[in-house]
């Protein structure tokens, strides 16, 4: 196993990876007839357009590589995050299937927001547990289609990202502890009161809420591959719980086959749970408070079906300190890496931070095969989703970088 580090950033090599290999975990858990039906879906919503993809051309001089390629989500659905795709995604196929169950007819979207089948959605109550982005897309989803919603947030969760989720109506309850104690007690909550958990995180015995999720982000990875002007040869990803990377992997193979681009997932070395998970070739839980300032990514347990498809697909796994992210997003803000300026958030940074060090560390570049034939996409999974702690990163808000 190659493991390399370069001051508090890490990489592994992940000794198991099959970079060409035809189906398996990806094809089988997140498969072409639901990234279809996602697709059709989402692309039915009111305010659904393709987000920007943008050339970071004075960073590719800067790193020595071909061209860098930004997927922004930062005015996905005015939510500001790819999260809007998977969550209320999640949330329209549960009410689907219930009013399904309840009638035996098979409803659509625009039954849902026509209130044709209020009397059953008003008494649905959906939750989830979230460090700000999912509760806010499943809070958004709740909303949009007339069900009842409850959200749960950590001890770490800063009140901006609160308020932004009560925005959309739900209720919200602080937890005490990290986020996996909010996974736990959303859980439990659930079962005491007859609601219906959405997660981005699947384990045992929950599994089909996850694959929708992660069926909806893939709608954002097809849109890049449709951008992209040139094949893409490297991809770094945010970590988390795994689902945005694997949702991203999957694509990528689905649509490229062997000719995918070599792919790692980034992470906060204070949650790096799928680092640790591939380094102890089993799953494994990071436990503390699970600090960083990236927020959407403190996450100590990762996703069981995320793994297993990151764990065949995923050759790079790397742990990222804290220090590099307002770097990054303020020379997004200031068109230090492109003629545009681009406003990300604190998660949102994470994959070109990673690009970054491994661009900078000799070891890294080496073992990750980046030279100046390199061509990377990256996705930018989040705007100002804090909007006070992105003016005081930044030094001005989301609102005049845009202007700028």
């Amino acid at each position: 196993m190659e493991m390399f580090e370069a001051g508090e950033a890490k990489l592994l090599i992940n000794p198991k990876a099959e970079p060409d290999k035809i189906g398996g975990a990806a094809e089988t858990i997140l498969n072409e007839e639901g990234f279809k039906a996602a697709k059709a879906e989402i692309m039915t919503w009111p305010g659904y357009a393709r987000t920007p993809l943008v050339s970071l051309d004075e960073y590719a001089r800067k790193l020595g590589v071909k061209a860098i390629y930004y997927k922004d989500e930062s005015t996905r659905f005015g939510l500001d995050s790819f999260k809007a795709l998977g969550g209320a995604y999640a949330v329209c196929r549960l009410l689907l299937n219930k009013i399904k169950e309840a009638t035996g007819e098979q409803a659509t979207t625009p039954d849902l927001l026509s209130g044709k089948y209020k009397n059953i959605i008003e008494k649905i109550t959906v939750c989830s547990a979230t460090d700000g982005n999912h509760g806010r897309s499943v809070a958004w989803g709740a909303q949009m289609f007339g069900a009842q919603c409850v959200i749960y947030i950590h001890a770490g969760v800063s009140e901006g990202r609160k308020k932004a989720i009560e925005k959309y109506g739900a209720k919200v309850i602080r937890c005490p502890g990290n986020y996996d104690d909010s996974v736990h007690d959303c859980a439990n909550d659930a079962q005491k009161n007859g609601w219906f958990v959405i997660s981005d995180t699947s384990y045992p015995g929950y599994m089909d809420v996850p694959c929708d999720v992660m069926h909806g982000y893939t709608v954002m990875v097809d849109e890049a591959l449709d951008q992209i002007p040139q094949t893409p040869t490297h991809t770094f990803v945010q970590g988390g719980v795994g689902g945005l990377a694997a949702a991203v992997s999957t694509r990528i193979c689905c649509r490229m086959h062997k000719n995918r681009p070599l792919f790692t997932v980034v992470e906060p070395k204070n949650a790096d749970c799928l680092y640790a998970s591939i380094k102890n070739d089993e799953y494994t839980v990071i436990h503390g408070d699970l600090e960083t300032i990236m927020a959407g990514l403190s996450c100590g347990e990762p996703s069981l079906l995320a793994l297993d498809i990151l764990k065949e697909y995923a050759v790079g796994f790397m742990t990222i300190p804290d220090t590099l992210i307002p770097v990054m997003m303020r020379d997004l803000a200031n068109k230090k890496c492109a003629n545009t300026a681009v406003v990300s958030g604190e998660s949102g940074v994470s994959g070109l931070a990673g690009l970054v060090t491994a661009c900078e560390t000799p070891e890294f570049r080496k073992a990750l095969k980046l030279d100046e034939n390199s061509v990377i996409l990256l996705f930018s999974s989040e705007g100002a989703t804090d909007p006070e702690m992105y003016q005081e990163i930044v030094g001005k808000s989301a609102a005049q970088v845009a202007c700028d």
